[in-house]
């Protein structure tokens, strides 16, 4: 469906260093990696927005086009959501919204409008009077309104809390389902991408240096600085071997076969779903593991690795 080959972007230094990817009909991909590694200027590159130093972007076997051969830059069939939002700032939330689907007649615009907003106590606001996960809302609400085949999305949670995240999670893979829409979404926070990817990729000075199943790359690790990405590691030694586990990587019942750690308890921290437990090694090293109920009378665990999760 949208596919790029060999994408090279460089400026007064290489932004982006060869990149292949490809996105099916109906997929969700994320694309994970810390600031300055290049994302945005992918998402914009393969939007029609930005043109490659080399390199192709195809949609459906055609060629998108940028901004130097295309007077209007774009795809119709591809909307990118940034962290810019680009609203109409003097205009309501409703006529952001309509002013995308002025092809519909009335009733299904009606229809279309009420149905992406859901904030009704905010529709006759002014696009600038609203919060920034308000504003992030409604852009992508206005890239929605076009029904494109493709949504591409930077940053997409980081002005929103936690139920309005899950909300959008949740819509977004009701349109995968329902419109068969595919999505990209970047983001500099692995554990944003678990719940909602079907595949994820790392991204890192350029280059995209890893891609698997979400349970892949949180288990599946081989740098730790990529683990690092998708959430709380833990990293000790051994025997002088140096080991990495996930916090719920272990077993209170250690084995005389089992990697085993002795522990100091330090405090534990309540989250709701589960406690978050600190530990001390006798070398002095981090260990936080999780729990249904505090481990603060824990004094040895083994570590039990986990290949995948389903």
């Amino acid at each position: 469906m949208l596919e790029a080959k060999h994408i090279v972007l460089q400026f007064d230094r290489p932004i982006l260093k060869g990149i292949n990817f490809s996105l099916k009909s109906g997929q969700i991909i994320g694309i994970v990696g810390k600031s300055g590694a290049g994302k945005t200027s992918f998402l914009k590159i393969m939007s029609g927005l930005l043109d490659p130093t080399a390199g192709d972007v195809f949609f459906e076997d055609k060629k998108v086009l940028g901004p130097t051969v295309k007077l209007v830059p774009g795809h119709p069939e591809i909307q990118l959501v940034n962290q810019d939002f680009h609203l109409d700032t003097y205009h309501t939330v409703e006529e952001n919204i309509r002013e995308q689907i002025l092809y519909l007649p009335k009733k299904e615009r009606d229809q279309l409008v009420n149905e992406l907003l859901e904030l009704d106590e905010v529709r006759t606001q002014q696009a600038r009077t609203l919060s920034g996960g308000e504003q992030q809302r409604l852009a992508i609400a206005r890239a929605l309104a076009c029904e494109p085949k493709v949504l591409l999305l930077d940053e997409p949670f980081v002005h929103l809390d936690g139920r309005l995240r899950s909300k959008l999670t949740n819509y977004l893979l009701a349109l995968k389902e329902i419109r068969g829409t595919s999505f990209v979404l970047v983001s500099h926070d692995g554990a944003e991408m678990l719940s909602l990817a079907d595949v994820i990729y790392t991204m890192k000075n350029g280059q995209l240096t890893k891609k698997g199943k979400p349970s892949e790359v949180y288990y599946k690790y081989k740098v730790l600085e990529e683990a690092k990405l998708f959430g709380a590691i833990n990293s000790i030694k051994i025997k002088d071997k140096r080991i990495a586990f996930r916090p719920d990587e272990y077993s209170l019942e250690p084995l005389s076969t089992d990697e085993v750690v002795d522990l100091t308890f330090v405090n534990s921290l309540f989250t709701g779903p589960v406690y978050e437990n600190y530990f001390l090694t006798e070398r002095n090293e981090k260990v936080v593991l999780i729990s249904l109920n505090t481990l603060k009378d824990v004094t040895k665990i083994a570590i039990k690795k986990k290949s995948s999760a389903s």
